[in-house]
């Protein structure tokens, strides 16, 4: 039988590779890592790369395994989830990998200008009801440029047409530099050419099983310089059907800004 959510708690805080910081208790215990990454937790000067909203953590491990001379941090606020890819990489002994507990919406106060190099946003929720949320939104991305190196990587891997749209219409709106960008990462010839190989070989659990499913698998990468001007498109996208794995849509409503 699996470990309960409280087992994995009580792990999590003896794990020297688990920062936890929840909005919650922020205030009270302030993170004093922020710029100090490299000195104090890897050791290195190797480049540092973000997952946000992790899940499980395996696509953080997986990319720490393909890329040792990269940092990889996975960033989620369901502790319970991120336990797996914890407890893996301390099992394997990956010294390039660490994991914070946070919400997202505070994500810059945890690195300082030009501490990142790159982002991953693996299948995150689309929020179809609410801009705001959306991790591809300019309201995010204007949290990220506050650490991102000027012209940084975002990377989008989704299984959402409405989330993979609604970013494409972004990126263009805003004039981004777009490096590539494709409906079906798995089965356009033109992936192995603008991609890693490591994007093409490292699949998540439940991004399998939306392959078995028969879905496309999207995905696109930009640069995002720190000076541009950015503002939401004022564009109406069709909403999904669903919105996650074995969930219908909650909304009514056939498209959203």
């Amino acid at each position: 039988m699996g470990k309960g959510k409280l087992a994995k708690f009580a792990d999590m805080e003896q794990y020297s590779n688990v920062f936890q910081y929840p909005f919650s208790t922020y205030d009270e215990h302030p993170f004093t890592m922020q710029g100090q990454w490299r000195q104090q937790y890897f050791g290195n000067d190797h480049p540092i790369v973000l997952e946000l909203g992790c899940g499980k953590g395996e696509y953080t491990v997986a990319l720490a395994r393909q890329y040792p001379q990269m940092n990889f941090i996975g960033v989620d606020i369901k502790g319970a989830r991120m336990w797996t890819g914890a407890t893996e990489a301390l099992n394997e002994g990956l010294r390039n990998v660490a994991f914070l507990r946070t919400n997202i919406e505070i994500i810059d106060r945890f690195f300082s200008q030009d501490e990142v190099q790159e982002i991953w946003l693996t299948f995150s929720d689309p929020q179809m009801k609410n801009p705001r949320k959306r991790l591809t939104s300019t309201y995010f991305m204007e949290r990220y440029r506050r650490f991102l190196v000027d012209g940084g990587v975002i990377h989008l891997k989704t299984d959402s047409n409405f989330l993979f749209t609604y970013t494409t219409l972004t990126v263009e709106h805003n004039g981004l530099p777009l490096l590539f960008r494709t409906p079906d990462l798995y089965h356009d010839p033109l992936s192995a050419e603008n991609v890693e190989p490591a994007t093409l070989q490292v699949q998540t659990y439940y991004e399998q099983m939306w392959i078995d499913r028969g879905l496309d698998i999207k995905y696109m990468k930009w640069r995002l310089p720190r000076t541009a001007t950015l503002e939401e498109p004022e564009v109406e996208v069709e909403l999904d059907e669903y919105r996650s794995y074995h969930r219908t849509k909650r909304s009514p409503k056939q498209t959203a800004l």
